[in-house]
């Protein structure tokens, strides 16, 4: 992690930068939706099957201001902001979205909720995962719950983190990408029998896109 005395990235005002791309949103809610993507390096959470793993070192992607975020952005092209990572809420995310906000974006956060909310948003898709605890305002606070499948037993695991959430909060399970084949069946006949849950599928991979 970077050197705490840095005030930049202490206030917001600078943040690690590791990609930033404009593409379709491939899962979840807004799943078909043109999006600029903002993937913020840095995460302790650690989940093996993790596909981006080269997020997790912050130290890795460059401190870049968040002025410069904002240059690779037009709201005349698109005004949808995801906010990933990594986890983006290890910063404070308050500036940035304020400078999102005030040239007229709307902003998605995606979070496994296990750090404090910083920042205001439109939508906050809350994807807990098992090895690390959630801060409780996130299961008020989440408009879409997205439980990633891997084995039997993260059925069990979804339906106690659904009954956290409010009732009009969205709920998803997706199969963990490598052993899709394997558990999509089983999410299929599982959604069909418990109607509250919809299937997210990692589209952005079936379209070989960002």
């Amino acid at each position: 992690m970077f050197d705490n005395n840095n005030n930049e990235i202490d206030s917001g005002l600078a943040l690690p930068l590791m990609e930033s791309f404009y593409t379709i949103q491939g899962e979840g809610y807004f799943s078909g939706i043109p999006s600029y993507f903002l993937r913020i390096g840095g995460c302790d959470v650690g989940c093996h099957w993790c596909d981006v793993k080269e997020s997790w070192d912050a130290e890795l992607h460059p401190l870049t201001k968040i002025g410069d975020i904002l240059k690779g952005l037009d709201h005349n092209i698109c005004d949808n902001v995801v906010i990933t990572g990594g986890e983006p809420l290890m910063y404070n995310l308050e500036p940035l979205t304020n400078l999102l906000k005030k040239n007229k974006f709307k902003i998605n956060l995606e979070t496994s909720g296990a750090y404090p909310l910083t920042g205001t948003f439109d939508w906050i898709c809350l994807s807990p995962k098992k090895n690390t605890d959630v801060i409780d305002n996130f299961y008020a606070d989440c408009n879409e719950l997205k439980v990633i499948i891997q084995n039997n037993h993260d059925f069990k695991w979804a339906e106690i983190q659904s009954n956290k959430i409010k009732r009009d909060c969205f709920m998803y399970l997706q199969p963990e990408w490598s052993k899709s084949k394997i558990i999509l069946p089983r999410i299929i006949d599982y959604v069909k029998s418990n109607t509250k849950w919809k299937i997210s599928l990692q589209t952005q991979k079936y379209m070989n896109i960002l």
